[in-house]
């Protein structure tokens, strides 16, 4: 019999007036996956996130947290989730030390030692008081208190928002050592590239509706195959083979899409003078953006 999910959105929907901004949204994240979920500003996905947390009440159906509604019982839903949000205000005439605690005794506890190496991995200095961090450092703040309570459920919205490459990397870690524990995490993020590294699915949310749910190789068969190729002489002919797509000739080189077979492509490129060849899955970004021209999307919650 399959276990109960971590997390439930069970034909989630929030209005808000004539705006519709989640839309019967249903998705299951089990013990132990990360899960990253996309869309551009007005997706709907921060009204997803605040229906997980009880910060606002969903139109219809429910978000759960071990099957705990979140509206219907939030302290109880609370006692499992650690959040890290992506903009931080916090006490200015307190240290980032007391913050921590406060922060750690709101939750019920934490992994002493644990904060010890978290505050030494993300080279943040609790000394200084609250009002001299600059971003970067209120966002540590709030990414090592909701690790070092190593709560079974992490939530997070744009949470390495502020930080620099090299603490973003030291973050992708702790997220694979919070997954190895068999922690839950569901993560918002505009950064493709840290969605791509971490994440075990994707969820991408259009107008508030979920149009992907799976894995990156599972989306990559939506996407056409990128071949990139550089060549001597006349151009190879290409246009009319089958699956080829947005062919782009320049100085030497020819960029094209396929979809379905590579075969008939490798044997037209065998032919003309070709020096190299690149074929590649596309990225996470070329998937994200072929689902959206983020130019035509309302901009919202």
């Amino acid at each position: 019999m399959a276990t109960t999910p971590v997390i439930r959105f069970d034909d989630t929907t929030k209005r808000f007036g004539d705006v519709t901004a989640l839309d019967a949204l249903r998705l299951d994240v089990r013990q132990g996956e990360i899960v990253g979920l996309l869309g551009p500003n007005g997706a709907g996905k921060t009204t997803a996130l605040r229906t997980l947390l009880g910060l606002v009440k969903p139109t219809s159906g429910s978000a759960q947290i071990l099957g705990v509604d979140a509206w219907r019982d939030p302290v109880r839903a609370h006692g499992h989730l650690a959040y890290i949000p992506g903009d931080v205000s916090v006490w200015p005439e307190l240290t980032g030390e007391r913050i921590l605690d406060l922060l750690g005794a709101t939750w019920g506890g934490y992994d002493q030692a644990y904060r010890v190496d978290l505050v030494e991995r993300f080279n943040f200095d609790p000394s200084k008081k609250g009002r001299s961090y600059s971003k970067g450092n209120r966002q540590k703040i709030s990414i090592i208190a909701a690790l070092m309570t190593r709560a079974p459920v992490l939530v997070m919205d744009e949470p390495t928002s502020g930080l620099d490459p090299l603490m973003e990397a030291t973050f992708q870690d702790a997220l694979r050592e919070a997954k190895a524990r068999g922690q839950t995490i569901l993560m918002s993020s505009h950064i493709l590239s840290e969605v791509e590294a971490v994440c075990d699915r994707v969820a991408v949310l259009r107008q508030g509706r979920l149009v992907e749910n799976g894995t990156l190789e599972d989306l990559r068969h939506l996407q056409a195959t990128v071949v990139e190729a550089t060549y001597t002489g006349t151009p190879p002919r290409v246009d009319a083979l089958p699956g080829i797509e947005d062919v782009t000739v320049g100085a030497g080189v020819i960029r094209l899409q396929v979809r379905g077979s590579t075969d008939p492509l490798i044997k037209a490129l065998a032919a003309a003078e070709v020096h190299t060849l690149q074929v590649r899955e596309p990225s996470l970004e070329e998937l994200f953006h072929a689902y959206y021209d983020e130019a035509t999307e309302p901009a919202g919650t």
